[in-house]
């Protein structure tokens, strides 16, 4: 049974944003589906909803996030107890002067809580040793009782615990407990729910421009050729004030501000 101090990260959170609360469920489709469902329903209260198991988990691009009750089987073929990943949701109203850059500032408060040697992987991957460790998904809806410029924003994270399955991978995905041992998926979230509340807030008073120095410093492309996803080649060259990923090709500096762009590094670069 796992056991989640719900209350704990809601003492840490609920004075910074009030009317907060916590859900913890066993199994859920997506508890980003959920979310979105009850914003366009007219349910603004700002939550953290956090699935034990996902069913129908999703990532960016319609890509599917798989999460389960436990991870491969360890040496000897015993299985690890425990969720193989955290997933997790946050809903709240927001009205940042630009959404641009969300997602990387995001980025940001998970590696920063997680591990120095964890890497962001433009827009909304988080990446170990070139090797996928977490996802974010970022959508916002409309909806009934927002306000002026208000939106609500639905921000999901994904992070794998233990080894995930590996069938159909071109690399095996990297999992949290190869860099803390220790960290399972509750003492995970204990770390990474304070920090990316603070963020969010932080995003919303300045935008991304204030945060791109601290992205820039965990950024797993700048100085890598990279392909994007229309085969044109460059070499990443960081990110601009809003986020944009600039990358140097053979014609000119191009930004890229696109997240339906896929950007993939080249072996060895």
């Amino acid at each position: 049974m796992v056991r989640w101090d719900a209350e704990t990260l809601w003492q840490a959170i609920e004075p910074r944003l009030p009317g907060f609360t916590v859900e913890i469920v066993p199994e859920i489709d997506s508890t980003n589906t959920e979310l979105m469902r009850r914003a366009r329903a007219g349910r603004l209260e700002p939550v953290l909803l956090v699935a034990e198991r996902q069913t129908a988990g999703r990532g960016r691009l319609g890509r599917s996030w798989h999460s389960g009750a436990g991870g491969e089987p360890a040496a000897g073929g015993r299985r690890p107890e425990g969720p193989a990943s955290l997933t997790f949701s946050l809903g709240l109203p927001l009205a940042p002067a630009s959404w641009s850059g969300l997602s990387l500032a995001i980025g940001v408060a998970l590696a920063e809580s997680l591990h120095p040697d964890v890497r962001i992987k433009w827009p909304n991957d988080l990446w170990w040793q070139d090797r996928k460790l977490a996802g974010v998904l970022v959508e916002t809806a409309a909806a009934p009782g927002l306000s002026g410029d208000q939106r609500q924003a639905v921000i999901g994270v994904g992070i794998n615990i233990l080894p995930p399955d590996a069938a159909g991978l071109s690399t095996p995905a990297a999992w949290l407990q190869e860099l803390s041992p220790s960290l399972d998926a509750p003492a995970a979230l204990g770390r990474v729910a304070p920090a990316l509340v603070a963020m969010v807030q932080t995003f919303k008073a300045g935008g991304f421009a204030p945060l791109r120095a601290r992205f820039q410093a965990r950024d797993a492309l700048a100085g890598r050729t990279v392909v994007l996803s229309d085969g044109t080649q460059g070499v990443a060259q960081g990110v601009g004030e809003d986020g944009a990923l600039l990358v140097h090709t053979s014609r000119a500096m191009m930004q890229i501000t696109s997240a339906e762009v896929s950007v993939r590094p080249q072996a060895g670069s």
